[in-house]
């Protein structure tokens, strides 16, 4: 696999990470063979990189990494801080509302923490495919953006509403998930990391984004096409 690199300069370099890659090894996924940090040094001639944040494995879309550690240290800062703009995009169960802020704790490593998620409506699905008691599917493509950064905040926060991701697993509603891998054999999970936008070096506005994924462009048209009017 070649990863596809969205940005590179001097300091930085990003790539579309694929839904199902580890940014690196762990001990939590033994099963795994392939590791974006590997992956992308020996793509880039075996120059060390360094991830400044980390996304699921599950989730695809833009991932940064550093070339160097003051680098690597600087931009880190800079998440810490706040300085930086993450934008995801999902598919969900049900119909949100046009935009909301989610302001739940999480529980990380055994205390809770400050967590808050602001959410907006792209577009509402109703479509024909009938569900439990129900003759139809609602769904909702949205955006989601984190003014914090927890483990699984965004896969947690829309659970907590009651508007799961698609393909969450173990956040999400397996009924929909089961449902959505029988009827259109739906694996992956529908989150997607699009943009990320920061200052660095200072005085350097910089805005990285990343396409959906094949998989992600499937599975909206087969929403528009089952639209019900």
């Amino acid at each position: 696999m070649t990863l596809n690199i969205l940005h590179e300069d001097e300091l930085l370099i990003a790539i579309h990470k694929p839904h199902g890659l580890l940014v690196h090894r762990t001990r939590m996924a033994t099963d795994a063979t392939e590791f974006a940090v590997q992956m992308l040094r020996d793509q880039i001639g075996g120059h060390h990189v360094y991830p400044v944040h980390r996304l699921d494995r599950k989730t695809s879309g833009v991932l940064l990494f550093a070339k160097s550690k003051s680098a690597n240290q600087d931009v880190q800062q800079l998440f810490r801080e706040r300085h930086v703009s993450k934008k995801y995009t999902a598919i969900v169960r049900g119909f949100v509302s046009q935009s909301a802020t989610i302001d739940y704790p999480l529980l990380t490593n055994d205390k809770l923490q400050e967590s808050k998620t602001d959410y907006s409506l792209i577009q509402h699905y109703e479509i024909d495919l009938p569900f439990g008691k129900f003759k139809t599917s609602r769904y909702s493509h949205i955006w989601l953006k984190p003014t914090t950064g927890r483990y699984h905040q965004l896969r947690k926060h829309m659970a907590h509403i009651f508007h799961p991701i698609i393909g969450d697993r173990p956040h999400g509603c397996n009924k929909q998930n089961k449902l959505w891998k029988e009827q259109f054999q739906l694996t992956k999970m529908l989150l997607h990391a699009e943009t990320l936008e920061l200052e660095y070096p200072k005085g350097n506005p910089l805005t990285i984004q990343s396409d959906h994924s094949a998989e992600f462009e499937r599975v909206l048209q087969i929403l528009k096409k089952s639209l019900i009017v």
